[in-house]
C-alpha cells in the first residue's frame, strides 16, 4: 500500500521573528514546523526540504521559503516549487506573506487577514493592513511562483510575528495561528466533500487591544 502524502502549508517568509511564530502555531495546531527551513534566504533545497518533510512526526507540517528579497526567482521560490512537483506532496494551502516588495507581480489572494485578526476579501500590506488599491495581490519576494501553481486555500498576511505588535510571540502570534486554521478548515471541509462556505467575516477571535 502507497504511503499517504504529508501535508504541507508554505509559508513565504524566513526571517528569525516568523521562524519562531511559525513554530509556536505548528505547536499549536498540532503539526510540525521545519525549523531548518527558515532563513534569509532559504537555505535548504528542495529535495532537502522534502526529506525533512517526511520525516516530521506529524501533519500539518509548515514549511518556511524566503528569497531574503532578491529580484527573479530565487532560492525559496526554487524550493516551493520543488515541493509543489514531488508526488509524495500534497500542499495544502498557502499564506502569502506581504514585504511591500514592489519589483514583483505579486500573488493574487481571495482572502487575507489582517492585523486585527479578520478575514477579508481584499489584501494586506506588510502591517497587516486591508486595501482595496493592492486590487487584491500582496506583495512580497516570494509570492510570485504562487501565481504560477494551482495551490488551494492560499491567504494573505501581513509581516509574521510583527504587524505593529498584533501578532507577538508573546500574545500567541493570533494572526499567524489564524491563517493557518483557516487553511486546515477549508481542507477539511473540501476533503469531506463540502462546498466552500466559509464567509469573509468569519470566526470571531480575541486579540490583544
Amino acid at each position: 500500500m502507497a504511503e499517504a502524502k504529508r501535508r504541507v502549508i508554505i509559508i513565504t517568509d524566513g526571517d528569525y521573528v516568523a521562524q519562531k511564530a511559525v513554530e509556536h502555531v505548528a505547536r499549536e495546531v498540532g503539526g510540525r514546523c521545519i525549523t531548518l527551513s527558515a532563513g534569509n534566504p532559504t537555505a535548504l533545497s528542495g529535495k532537502q526540504m522534502v526529506a525533512l518533510i517526511k520525516m516530521a512526526a506529524n501533519d500539518p507540517v509548515l514549511i518556511m521559503c524566503d528569497d531574503n528579497g532578491n529580484y527573479g526567482r530565487g532560492r525559496g521560490e526554487q524550493a516551493i516549487e520543488y515541493v509543489l512537483k514531488h508526488p509524495d506532496i500534497e500542499v495544502i494551502g498557502a499564506i502569502a506573506v506581504a514585504s511591500n516588495t514592489r519589483w514583483v507581480h505579486g500573488a493574487r489572494v481571495r482572502y487575507s487577514i489582517d492585523q486585527a485578526g479578520q478575514i477579508v476579501e481584499e489584501a494586506v500590506d506588510k502591517e497587516g493592513h486591508s486595501d482595496k488599491k493592492l486590487q487584491h495581490r500582496i506583495y512580497g519576494d516570494t509570492v510570485d511562483i504562487i501565481n504560477r501553481y494551482h495551490i488551494p486555500n492560499v491567504i494573505g498576511i501581513g509581516d509574521i510575528g510583527k504587524m505593529e505588535g498584533r501578532d507577538r510571540l508573546l500574545d500567541g502570534c493570533p494572526v499567524t495561528l489564524k491563517a493557518v486554521q483557516w487553511i486546515l478548515q477549508r481542507s477539511e471541509r473540501h476533503d469531506r466533500g463540502e462546498e466552500d462556505g466559509l464567509q469573509a467575516k468569519g470566526t470571531a477571535h480575541r486579540f490583544p487591544s
